[in-house]
């Protein structure tokens, strides 16, 4: 995290994509108090594929259907 002042923002403001870039947040402060936090809108973290998130799931060992017979014929 980085801290710079309204001031050094102005004159940092070509260079602001790659500094939030580097840093991930930016605290902006006036006076010495934090006024504004910049954070990229899109984090590190991409979203898997459904393929990856079928892969990932255990296996059942009952099949499915054998369960919801179950639990029709309980009622």
């Amino acid at each position: 995290m980085r801290e710079m002042t309204v001031r050094e923002l102005r004159d940092a403001l070509s260079t602001i994509e790659s500094l939030v870039e580097r840093e991930r947040e930016v605290v902006l402060t006036k006076h010495g108090r934090p006024l504004v936090k910049l954070v990229p809108l899109h984090g590190h973290a991409s979203v898997p594929s459904h393929a990856d998130l079928r892969a990932a799931m255990p296996l059942m060992t009952v099949p499915s259907e054998d369960l919801v017979r179950e639990d029709r014929d309980r009622d």
